[in-house]
This record gives structure tokens, C-alpha cells and sequence, in this order.
């Protein structure tokens, strides 16, 4: 406790930086959806049908008409400027075409630079240029003396009914925040494992350390690392709390499922933290093996691109990281509510990362007690 107290670097990867990074992602994502994503129009028709579905475009959720534009090659220099995300191009001729059945062309052209904004932008666009045709349809049959109800079976013969599961908003902060701040609150456990155990390298008091606990070296452990394991905990404790109870975040699992998930995030990371050093008894090669599995581990979780997708060596890959099997133990017991029986590997995983030191434990003795520290 007095390391702590003195070592500043303690209190800002254990304390400060987690918590700004709870605020941060939270409050970044707080809208839980993009809205109002700027995308434009080139509308050389200009008739009340094509000035009517730019309306309908404005008015949807996720994109906001902000420009009009004389030319496509306009609106692409617009697109290329990030000034837009996309925009929808009505030919010369086209409400007459569509009234006559000639089957006008009408183009939408959107960015995927950025891969959410993109995918949104293109399913509105898509949706208007569905409309127009629709709208078509639906007075060709009403002059034909149909009904309300024979022109929506015409229209639409097969009628959605769509449920999605746990979380029906699509809100990006149920789906991200719940990943990547345990992830990073997990890589400062990480790089504070290791680095605690090499700062008694670097200081020379490895000797010292090992004689408080009679030459015991389980004992040295537990007693170093209970503070670790209690600032962590709480920590976690007051996350999970802040985002399903303040933020009301769904889980459908229950308390008692994301009291457990949290122990084994931090019982499995701080494992991970003392097999890295024992690995690599020394303090920058420890700390540089935190680092790279910490970052890796946001790409090979899964949650930004579901690891059923990816090559086969990355597949197998994913099982080596703590933060994979949080993830799965979060989606499948907490966010979904499927029993733990069907996350039983990813428990016992996390179980091994706790038992972790248990394989190095006799060369982090050793470590301490004869090695010396080189720069």
C-alpha cells in the first residue's frame, strides 16, 4: 500500500484513467445511434415526385438533406471533401419515365470510409428509391379501383414482422461501451501486473519482498496484488453499475451473472499480467507483451467484426485473449440471458487465465531473488 501511495503511476492507470475512459465512451456514444448524417441531392428532374422523396429523405432519423447540387461530379467533389456521406442522383425524365413504366434509373452513391455512417446512409437511400416506385404503383392501382387493402398485398406480399432481440433500439453504446471499456480497464490490468512486479526488479527489492512473506512466494503474491484485485473490483463493480442501473442498459441475465463476469475479467487479466512477467522476467519486455495482447485484443474480441468471419488461423487465435471470452460470456449469459452451461468454455478460459501464474510462479521467485535489472 505504501508503493501505492508513493508511485503516482498507480493511481492514474488504476484510478484516474479508467474512470475517464468510462465517461468518455459513454458520453461519445450517448446518442446510442448517428443521426441527422449529412447527405445531399442532385435532382435534375425537379419535379413534386422527385422534390417529394427528398422530403422523405430529409425526414428519416439517420440522414438530413444539406445540400443541392447541379452535377454529380459537384456532389462526388462534396462526397471526396467528407462534406457528405452520400447523395441521390434524379436523371432528366424521371417522374416522366416512371409514370410511362419506361423503368427510370435513379443512382445513390454513398461513402464507406466510414463504415457505420456509410451502411446507414445507403439503407435510406436504397429506401427512397424504393418509395418512388411504390408510390407509382400504389396510384396506378387506385385508378384502377383497387383497395387499401389489395394494393398493400400487392406492394408488399410478405409483411416483416421484426423482432430484435435484447437490444431493439440499436443503440452503439449497448453494443460498444459494454466491450471496450472493460477491455481498456483490462490492459491497465495488464500493464499494472507486470509492472508492479518489475518495478521490484528494477529497485532491487525482490529479496526484500520475498523475506516479508517467509520466502514464500504464494503469500508474496496475494499480498502484493489483494489491493490491485480490490481497487479493480471496485472499479468494475461501479461500471457495471453506473451503465445498467444509470444508464439503464439492457441485461437480461441478471445481477448475479455480471457480478460473476466482472470477477473473472479481473481475476483472469491480473493472471495474465504476472504469466507475462514470469514469461519475460524483465520490466519493459513484460509490459511491451501487456501492451501488444491488450491492443490486439479489441481487434480479435469480435465485437467490431464477429470472429465466425474471419480467416482460420485468426479464428484460433481469438481464444488465446482474455477480453474474446468476456465478450462471449457477456453476449451469451448477460445480454441474451442463455444459461451458463452454453458459456462453459469461455468460464473455464477465464478460469485458466486466473490460474495463470500457477506455470511461472517458481521463476518469478527466482526472478526476484537472483536476476538483475538492465536497463
Amino acid at each position: 500500500m505504501k508503493i501505492l501511495k508513493k508511485n503516482p503511476m498507480y493511481g492514474f492507470c488504476m484510478v484516474v484513467f479508467p474512470l475517464l475512459t468510462m465517461v468518455f465512451f459513454t458520453s461519445l456514444l450517448d446518442d446510442g445511434l448517428p443521426q441527422d448524417l449529412p447527405v445531399g441531392v442532385v435532382d435534375l428532374d425537379n419535379t413534386s415526385t422527385t422534390r417529394a422523396l427528398t422530403r422523405k429523405l430529409d425526414g428519416f432519423q439517420n440522414s438530413r438533406v444539406v445540400a443541392h447540387f447541379q452535377s454529380v461530379a459537384e456532389a462526388r467533389h462534396a462526397m471526396q471533401e467528407n462534406e457528405i456521406y452520400g447523395f441521390l442522383y434524379f436523371p432528366k425524365g424521371t417522374t416522366s419515365n416512371l409514370i410511362s413504366a419506361r423503368r427510370p434509373k435513379v443512382s445513390f452513391y454513398y461513402s464507406n470510409v466510414s463504415l457505420s455512417g456509410g451502411s446507414m446512409v445507403m439503407k435510406d437511400l436504397k429506401t427512397v428509391s424504393t418509395l418512388g416506385s411504390a408510390a407509382v404503383g400504389m396510384a396506378t392501382l387506385r385508378a384502377k379501383g383497387a383497395t387499401d387493402k389489395q394494393i398493400q398485398a400487392f406492394l408488399q406480399p410478405i409483411r416483416i414482422d421484426l423482432h430484435q432481440v435484447a437490444n431493439p433500439w440499436s443503440n452503439y453504446n449497448v453494443y460498444l461501451s459494454t466491450v471496450f471499456v472493460p477491455g481498456v480497464m483490462m490492459l491497465f490490468m495488464f500493464l499494472i501486473s507486470a509492472y508492479s512486479l518489475g518495478m521490484e526488479l528494477k529497485f532491487n527489492r525482490g529479496k526484500e519482498w520475498i523475506e516479508m512473506a517467509d520466502g514464500k512466494i504464494v503469500v508474496a503474491i496475494i499480498g502484493k496484488y489483494l489491493p490491485h484485485i480490490l481497487v479493480f473490483l471496485l472499479l468494475m463493480f461501479f461500471y457495471q453499475f453506473y451503465i445498467y442501473h444509470v444508464l439503464h442498459f439492457p441485461h437480461v441475465g441478471g445481477w448475479m451473472m455480471v457480478v460473476l463476469l466482472s470477477l473473472l475479467g479481473v481475476f483472469g487479466s491480473i493472471g495474465f499480467g504476472i504469466f507475462a512477467f514470469g514469461l519475460m522476467p524483465s520490466l519493459r519486455m513484460s509490459m511491451s507483451i501487456c501492451s501488444l495482447w491488450g491492443v490486439l485484443s479489441f481487434s480479435l474480441a469480435g465485437s467490431a467484426f464477429p470472429a465466425m468471419g474471419m480467416d482460420a488461423p485468426l479464428q484460433a487465435l481469438t481464444w488465446l485473449f482474455p477480453l474474446r471470452h468476456y465478450y462471449m460470456l457477456f453476449q451469451i449469459t448477460v445480454f441474451n440471458g442463455y444459461p451458463l452451461i452454453d458459456a462453459w468454455f469461455h468460464l473455464v478460459a477465464l478460469i485458466g487465465f486466473t490460474l495463470m501464474p500457477w506455470f511461472v510462479i517458481s521463476k518469478v521467485k527466482n526472478a526476484m531473488l537472483t536476476y538483475v535489472y538492465i536497463p
